[in-house]
């Protein structure tokens, strides 16, 4: 460890205040978030994304002591003192604070988008971040009105992954995916229409931006009408649909690129 500890005895301790109750809208509001558990902490501290300070429990402590290099403060405190800051029992007894990466613009030559359109789900949304980064996305392209990546429970369900991607927040809707179009992109939507090409037998090109919509509402018909290609995953007789993570996950399986 870089920094020796310091020991929080207080729940009120004012060192500690970016973890009380774990408020996540003026945590945004400074361009904070909160990380939690031993993994995501580890992922964040590698990342490269400034740590301001961590706050966890002494066993925590001994397995991640290795990890804690940086020059930001390492906050110590009992299990009981550390449920009353955050307001809930954290059992995984590790959170951080970290600052939010500038925003992202889409990376030159990108040739694997995952575009989501109005995703407001958290735990979708970390799914298909980690989803992404496993099967090598160049980036997650946001429309304006999907959920914040850098919610304490997407990044959780991503595993840390919302830390390696760069995320690029859509200002124009369905306007920037034309933009992409323009740029050599071919906009690939997700679908459940009978006459969609099958997953299985759509073929590749060579720069592809993966559209999902929201569970419910799908793509919207500006989305639609935006996309090059109409894709679907057939399934069994009187289904209804996959959970969207789970439709990203085949996507980007099928179509990964070589």
């Amino acid at each position: 460890m870089a920094l020796p500890p310091i020991d929080i005895l207080d729940a009120d301790d004012p060192r500690v205040a970016d973890y009380r109750q774990l408020k996540e809208r003026r945590l945004n509001e400074v361009g904070r978030f909160v990380a939690e558990s031993e993994r995501v902490v580890r992922r964040l501290v590698d990342s490269g994304l400034p740590v301001a300070s961590v706050l966890l429990t002494a066993p925590r402590l001994a397995t991640l002591a290795d990890a804690l290099t940086g020059d930001f403060p390492v906050y110590l405190a009992p299990q009981e003192v550390l449920d009353r800051v955050a307001g809930f029992h954290v059992h995984r007894g590790c959170l951080a604070v970290g600052e939010k990466p500038r925003p992202a613009e889409v990376p030159p030559g990108a040739r694997t988008l995952v575009v989501l359109e109005d995703l407001t789900d958290v735990d979708n949304l970390g799914a298909i971040a980690r989803h992404a980064a496993a099967f090598g996305a160049d980036a997650i392209v946001l429309s304006p009105r999907c959920a914040d990546p850098f919610y304490r429970k997407a990044i959780r369900v991503s595993l840390g992954a919302v830390f390696g991607l760069p995320i690029v927040r859509l200002r124009r809707w369905p306007g920037d995916l034309q933009a992409l179009r323009a740029g050599g992109v071919a906009v690939v939507g997700a679908v459940l229409d009978a006459d969609a090409t099958p997953l299985g037998g759509f073929v590749r090109p060579p720069r592809v931006a993966l559209l999902f919509g929201a569970e419910g509402p799908g793509l919207s018909p500006g989305a639609r009408a935006a996309c090059d290609h109409r894709v679907t995953i057939p399934m069994s007789p009187g289904a209804d649909s996959l959970n969207v993570a789970t439709a990203a996950a085949l996507f980007l399986y099928a179509l990964r690129a070589a």
